[in-house]
């Protein structure tokens, strides 16, 4: 076994002395010194170099670079950022203001428009509930029969009760202003007292033989009296006074054969007669004199039945009546009325900012006889409207020159224009001018 030595320093030769001298960068870290140095640590520098293998094998090689240096003559200097002035800066504030207030406007715009429709949805939704709330069968629901208690105390009266109950229908016993009356009131909706009664004006006096002969009579010493109103009786004298105070209530009187002498007679007025004729010698012609007196002038009309049946019929004929008015007012309420929907009407519907009237006037002329829609046409399309015809008319003249004011238009159909001719203009003037409502035009 070999003993091997190790040196503890390298021996350099003159050729890798050389070698490391030429790069010093690769194989030693070198110390730079002034010139004057140089000799005297040359000999030292060769025994304190590091070896290249223990750098490598220390920290890595190490490399003596420079950075770059800048030559002022060649760098070209970045743009300098130049400064905003004051108005430029407000300029800019007022655009972002402006921009931020359109915005806004926008935002404005867009809410205003969902509030309106929202509204108009609102709108639709309470017409259509009170479309439906206005139908027949949900009136009825809303109507009450107001009875006087002293009908009760009448035979066979129970029968108005009976048939009121078995219709389900809403009925109370309660002291009327008028005695032996039967009233109606109606309960309207509110949006802050709830429901509120209204009282119709239509008002159903039942009475008998007897009432209405002392009533007749009443009226009859009013009529000789002029129109004096003193002493008329327990009946006629709190019914004027209801009549005076209510204007547009309707008074029919209900006559029935109640008592048990006059049953046998079928025919109310026939017995009244003989009893007016043989009690009070009053005449036929004295008798309609006071029925047609409160007919027209007191708005009462008498209406003669059998009995207690007739009268509830009647009073439901009224009940059913009153439930079919609210819907019809409320259909018949219309701007145009002869402007209908729908074509077999041949009508032509009218919005609220005007379009369609001038299709109407179209459709005005066409009522004529042998008017066609091009000569229709050709009268709207110079006069759009009936004010601006009638105006043409007024300016001009003679009557002749009225009659052929229309007669040179020109009408153009299939392909071919002719003249509306004088005969159709003077059936256009006698249409809108003649005072005749008898007048023939064709």
């Amino acid at each position: 076994m070999s003993v091997l030595r190790r040196a503890k320093t390298w021996e350099i030769s003159e050729s890798e002395d050389s070698d490391a001298e030429s790069k010093p960068e690769l194989n030693s870290q070198t110390v730079t010194t002034s010139p004057e140095l140089k000799g005297e640590q040359s000999s030292e520098d060769q025994s304190k170099t590091v070896p290249a293998s223990e750098t490598q094998r220390g920290s890595g090689p190490t490399w003596d670079l420079a950075p770059p240096t800048r030559d002022a003559t060649t760098c070209t200097p970045g743009p300098a950022r130049k400064r905003r002035t004051k108005e430029e800066m407000e300029a800019d504030r007022r655009k972002a203001q402006e921009r931020k207030e359109a915005r806004e406007r926008q935002r404005a715009l867009r809410a205003q428009e969902k509030e309106e429709r929202r509204r108009e949805q609102q709108r639709r939704r309470e017409a259509s509930e009170n479309l439906k709330r206005f139908r027949p069968d949900n009136c009825l629901k809303s109507l009450t029969v107001c009875v006087d208690p002293a009908l009760l105390q009448q035979d066979d009266s129970d029968i108005l009760l009976d048939t009121l109950a078995s219709f389900k229908w809403r009925f109370s016993i309660e002291s009327q202003q008028l005695a032996q009356s039967i009233t109606w009131t109606r309960e309207l909706p509110q949006e802050e007292n709830g429901e509120v009664s209204v009282a119709e004006e239509q008002v159903l006096l039942v009475l008998g033989l007897t009432d209405l002969m002392d009533m007749i009579i009443s009226v009859k010493k009013m009529l000789d009296s002029e129109g004096e109103e003193t002493g008329t009786g327990p009946f006629l004298s709190p019914l004027l006074e209801c009549l005076n105070s209510d204007a547009k209530m309707v008074v029919t009187m209900l006559v029935t054969d109640c008592e048990p002498d006059y049953r046998t007679n079928t025919c109310g007025v026939n017995l009244l007669d003989e009893m007016l004729q043989s009690k009070l010698g009053m005449k036929n012609v004295d008798i309609e004199e006071v029925l047609v007196y409160l007919q027209l002038c007191k708005n009462i009309s008498v209406v003669f039945l059998d009995g207690w049946q007739d009268v509830t019929d009647h009073v439901c004929a009224v009940t059913k009546a009153l439930s079919k008015r609210p819907f019809k007012l409320l259909t018949e309420r219309t701007e145009l009325p002869f402007c209908v929907d729908g074509s077999w009407a041949s009508g032509f519907r009218v919005e609220k900012d005007g379009s369609g009237l001038i299709e109407v006037w179209s459709k005005q002329i066409q009522q004529l006889n042998r008017v066609s829609p091009a000569v229709a046409s050709a009268v709207t399309a110079t006069y759009p409207s009936p004010q601006l015809l009638l105006q043409a008319y007024h300016s001009l003249g003679s009557e002749e020159e009225r009659k052929g004011l229309l007669a040179g238009l020109v009408v153009k159909s299939g392909g071919k224009e002719r003249r509306i001719g004088p005969e159709i203009s003077a059936r256009v003037y006698c249409c809108f001018t003649a005072q005749n409502p008898q007048l023939v035009l064709d």
